[in-house]
C-alpha cells in the first residue's frame, strides 16, 4: 500500500534525487521497524479507502476536496469510505471534504494558509520541503498552488497513515509525506522553499534548527518559519517551568524581536515579519473527527488571555527570510 519508492519516479532535478532516495530508504527501514499496535487497524483502513477510485484533488472554501456534489458515489460507498476514515482518528490538520463527507479536523489549517500565502515566493515549480508537516494538509496546498515537488516529514505514524489516505483517494503523484524527524533529512541545500510550521518551540535548540532550515536551502532559497511568541522586547524568552497549554514539549517561546534577532545571527537576510496572529477557538477546537481537549481546555477558564499555567495565551507569528546567494 505504501510504496515511497513511486516519488523518485517523479523527481527530475538532480538536486533532489540521492535526498529522496535517502529519505525514503529511512522511511521505509523506519516503517518496517514500527511495533505500533495500532497499525493493523490503520493499515485496515487505507486498504478499504484505496477500494474507492481517485479523483483530482480541488480546493474549495480552504477545504481539500474529492470529488463533487454533481457526480455523488452511492450512499452505501459513502458510508463505507467514512467508517474506513474514522478509524484514522484523531485528525488534527485539515479540513478535507471527500466525496459528501466532511472531516471537521481539530485545525482550521486553512486559515493559517490565508495567511502565510500573499507573503511567500511564487511557488510554480519550486520543490519545496515541509518539516513537522502532519498529515500533508499543507503539502497537498503547496502542490494545488503549483510547486514541482513537494517533500513533508513528520514522525507521527498516524499522520502519514492520513496523508495516505489522501493521496489514495486525490491519487496525487507530486507530493510524500515520510515518517521521519527533521533529524533525519539531511543537509544537501536541495530546496528552494523550507516550511518549519508549529515546529520551532518543540525544539531543545532553536538556534540549531534555523541552521539546519538554512542547511536544507539552495542558495537563495526561502524560508517560511510559523511559530509561538510572545509579546516583549529583545532578549525576552518564555522557558516553561513544565508544560505550556498542557503541552510537555515547549522548550522556549520567544518575543518577536528575540526571533527576528536569531534569524538574523544564523545568517538569513531579507527577514521578514508578515503576520502575528492569536490562536482563537475558530481555528483550533474539538470536533467529531478530533474529540480529545483542545485550545479551550488549555486556557485559564477565568482570563482566556493566559494558559492554564499562567503563561500568556498562544500568539503566532510568521517570518520570512532569504538564504544568501
Amino acid at each position: 500500500m505504501i510504496d515511497y519508492t513511486k516519488i523518485l519516479n517523479n523527481i527530475d532535478d538532480l538536486r533532489l534525487k540521492w535526498v529522496s532516495s535517502a529519505l525514503t530508504q529511512e522511511a521505509t527501514k523506519k516503517l518496517t521497524l514500527q511495533s505500533n499496535r495500532d497499525l493493523v487497524r490503520w493499515n485496515d483502513a487505507l486498504q478499504r479507502i484505496a477500494s474507492v477510485s481517485a479523483e483530482p484533488m480541488h480546493i474549495t472554501d480552504g477545504q481539500l476536496c474529492v470529488g463533487n456534489d454533481t457526480h455523488p458515489v452511492a450512499s452505501h460507498v459513502c458510508e463505507f469510505l467514512e467508517a474506513a476514515l474514522k478509524q484514522l482518528c484523531p485528525w488534527r490538520k485539515g479540513p478535507f471534504w471527500v466525496h459528501g463527507i466532511h472531516i471537521d479536523t481539530e485545525w482550521r489549517s486553512d486559515l493559517k494558509w490565508e495567511r502565510v500565502k500573499p507573503h511567500i515566493s511564487e511557488l510554480t515549480y519550486r520543490t519545496v520541503l515541509d518539516v513537522g508537516c502532519g498529515n500533508g494538509y499543507h503539502c497537498f496546498r503547496m502542490a494545488l498552488d503549483g510547486a514541482k515537488t513537494v517533500i513533508g516529514v513528520d514522525p507521527f505514524l498516524l499522520s502519514n497513515m492520513q496523508f495516505w489516505a489522501m493521496t489514495a483517494l486525490s491519487g496525487q503523484s507530486n507530493v510524500c509525506v515520510l515518517p521521519l524527524g527533521v533529524d533525519d533529512v539531511p543537509q544537501t541545500e536541495s530546496f528552494d522553499t523550507v516550511f518549519s510550521m508549529g515546529l520551532l518551540y518543540h525544539r531543545k535548540s532553536p538556534i540549531d534548527h534555523l541552521f539546519q532550515l538554512k542547511g536544507f536551502l539552495r542558495p537563495g532559497g526561502e524560508m517560511v518559519l510559523e511559530t509561538l511568541v510572545i509579546e516583549g522586547k529583545e532578549g525576552e524568552v518564555l522557558v516553561p517551568r513544565d508544560r505550556y497549554a498542557m503541552m510537555r514539549n515547549v522548550w522556549f517561546v520567544p518575543s518577536i524581536e528575540s526571533l527576528h534577532a536569531w534569524i538574523l545571527r544564523v545568517g538569513f537576510q531579507d527577514v521578514r515579519l508578515v503576520d502575528v496572529t492569536r490562536t482563537s477557538y475558530e481555528e483550533q477546537r474539538s470536533t467529531s473527527w478530533m474529540t480529545f481537549d483542545s485550545l479551550k481546555d488549555f486556557l485559564d477558564p477565568d482570563d482566556t488571555s493566559r494558559t492554564r499555567e499562567g503563561y500568556p495565551a498562544p500568539l503566532r507569528a510568521v517570518f520570512i527570510a532569504q538564504k544568501p546567494m
